[in-house]
């Protein structure tokens, strides 16, 4: 096999020793890489009942199919583990270079498991493997780890880190890797949990395609086909909220004020239109990315007056945004700075600050209780500071860094009626209640609310997508099958490791050649969706052997009772009919029982028996 080594290796923090597990051609039919050989060493390696921050847990790396070779956008690594804040498999996508690093130092794959004594961190050189000692780096800061890492060991070593965050055991910290985030479910927690601050990699191996040739004249085709699109414009000028107004306006599923408006009145100053001339000074690519969103964004003047950042990105625009009623684009940078340094989701952090201020707004925490003036209209002086004090878990925010599902919980008081969450995972950017079948993928997504596991946002905004035509977002008629087919793609999109925003143009037909201009290895476009399904089956199975059921799926009550009040998609939400017809309609596609556990049969055919 070209473009794999074979060798997947394994670090147990406990004993302090490594192995390594050879894979053969069958290993990578079945799997691919990427997110699909992160998910599998946690499905089948995960003990079944235990908590996801014990040492039992499975820490998994692997970068793309894709990452160390020259295809536009496509330098992923996926991580996952059990996750913290879900109890599902949780995996995350970033865009930083540790993947391939990997890949350079000679390896497919990455499984940590066990806990070490005391902080460490996990140093691979080539052919070599060692546990460190890290107490100097514990208490350090996602921007600090790095550079005192790089002046020991090498500038050219390649570092993912956690900060204070992920020491604390915040439920959403997250892993980082210059500027680059696995952001979702907590894995920074994972890390933590295991006396884990860094792994640190240099790899010197030569990646060999099988095809040099073509793979160049693929590679400068589909570059070509990019450029020319009127999206790498937007995108490159303004990054991933180059849509915000088009949403906000035109679509009317911008949610606001903790999902209480579809429509932000106040975006202006928050649009990327806005602040992308006055603030940002060239462009940050993720690893290998020749269509870089990415901006470097700097202040300096005014109280925010120091925030350099790599950013901001359209969800975050929401949740450090519209979600807490802030209209102050300094403010939520210093907040993306203050999550970058500490090491936290966006999403949830921000979605976690809108659900108190409307407890606030609602009688139900007192000033007292919430230690500051935590309301919409403080916004710009109160969001950075409880994500300060999340991030340290101080105060309110000791009980906000636990997610709003156990936030909650544990504040009562009818505080469960405004916890926006699926599965435990506070939602992203898009009003479901105007968009039918993306609240369907909030619902099915295995590692809870979720726009990237199916990426049906698209489809259902724009009408259109690949296989379908005139799809209608406030119609729930057949987007069981439809949502269930996107997310077998974005599972083959997450192991070749692609950036999302690739997918009007590398269609799964299209991967095909691509894929074996690199391995040699032939696949069809159903083949390839085998395999995703193959990875999709895995998480859902996974999740519901630990314990998830159908009632952890639904959707939070505000979508399914309160119906928009303004903007274009007034009137609109999801009842508790359409809900389950299309849960129904979801779970048949799949062939998986009404409660969501794979059929046998469905597990054999995929040869997961």
């Amino acid at each position: 096999m070209k473009a794999y080594h074979g060798r997947i290796l394994r670090i147990d923090l406990t004993s302090g020793k490594s192995s390594v597990r050879t894979i053969d051609e069958r290993y990578v039919r079945k799997y691919l890489g990427g997110q699909g050989f992160a998910v599998e060493l946690v499905y089948h390696g995960m003990p079944e009942g235990a908590d996801a921050l014990a040492p039992e847990n499975v820490l998994a790396m692997a970068g793309g199919l894709f990452a160390g070779f020259p295809v536009p956008t496509g330098g992923k690594t996926a991580f996952a583990a059990k996750s913290p804040l879900t109890g599902t498999l949780v995996e995350s996508i970033m865009g930083g270079v540790i993947g391939a690093e990997l890949r350079h130092a000679g390896y497919d794959a990455l499984e940590i498991t066990g806990r070490a004594e005391s902080p460490s961190y996990i140093f691979i050189d080539d052919d070599s493997a060692e546990i460190e000692d890290a107490s100097s780096l514990w208490g350090k800061s996602t921007r600090e780890v790095p550079e005192l890492l790089k002046k020991d060991l090498g500038w050219d070593v390649k570092i993912a880190c956690i900060g204070v965050a992920g020491e604390k055991l915040v439920r959403f910290a997250c892993i980082d890797c210059e500027e680059r985030q696995a952001g979702r479910g907590g894995l920074g927690a994972v890390m933590a949990s295991k006396n884990l601050k860094a792994i640190a990699i240099r790899g010197t191996k030569d990646l060999e395609p099988a095809d040099p040739k073509k793979l160049l004249e693929l590679a400068l085709r589909y570059q070509d086909i990019m450029e020319n699109a009127p999206s790498f414009k937007e995108d490159t000028v303004y990054g991933t909220g180059e849509f915000l107004g088009w949403i906000n306006k035109e679509k009317g599923v911008f949610p606001t004020r903790n999902w209480q408006s579809g429509v932000f009145d106040s975006r202006e100053k928050i649009d990327p239109y806005y602040w992308a001339p006055k603030y940002v000074s060239k462009n940050k690519a993720c690893f290998a990315c020749t269509k870089p969103c990415g901006k470097l964004f700097e202040i300096d003047s005014g109280k925010f007056a120091g925030v350099a950042i790599d950013g901001l990105e359209y969800e975050t625009l929401y949740s450090l945004g519209s979600a807490c009623g802030n209209a102050s684009i300094e403010s939520a940078a210093r907040g993306n700075e203050i999550c970058d340094v500490f090491g936290m989701d966006t999403i949830s952090a921000g979605v976690a600050i809108g659900f108190a201020m409307e407890l606030v707004q609602r009688g139900i925490l007192t000033e007292e209780e919430a230690g500051m003036r935590l309301t919409f209209d403080n916004a710009e002086d109160a969001v950075p500071q409880m994500l300060e004090l999340i991030g340290k878990r101080e105060g309110l925010g000791d009980i906000l860094a636990d997610g709003v599902k156990r936030a909650a919980e544990r504040i009562g008081k009818g505080a469960e009626r405004y916890a926006m969450h699926t599965k435990g995972m506070e939602p992203p950017a898009y009003d479901v209640r105007g968009m039918k079948g993306h609240g369907l993928a909030y619902m099915t997504s295995t590692r809870g609310a979720c726009h990237l596991r199916a990426g049906f946002y698209a489809p259902e905004l724009v009408g259109k997508f690949w296989r379908w035509e005139g799809i209608d977002r406030q119609s729930p008629e057949g987007k069981g099958a439809m949502v269930a087919v996107m997310e077998n793609f974005m599972c083959v999109y997450d192991s070749v490791g692609l950036c999302k925003f690739s997918r009007g143009f590398f269609l799964i037909d299209k991967l095909s050649e691509v894929i074996e201009a690199i391995t040699g290895l032939s696949f069809t476009e159903d083949e390839l969706l085998e395999i995703g399904e193959r990875i999709h089956n895995m998480k859902g199975h996974f999740n519901h052997r630990e314990g998830v059921t159908r009632n952890d799926w639904l959707l939070p009550p505000r979508v399914l009772e309160d119906p928009i009040p303004d903007g274009p998609s007034e009137g609109s939400l999801i009842t508790s009919e359409q809900m389950n017809k299309m849960l129904d309609d979801y779970m048949a596609a799949r062939k998986w029982s009404a409660d969501g556990e794979p059929s046998p049969d469905k597990l054999k055919e995929l040869d997961l028996t």
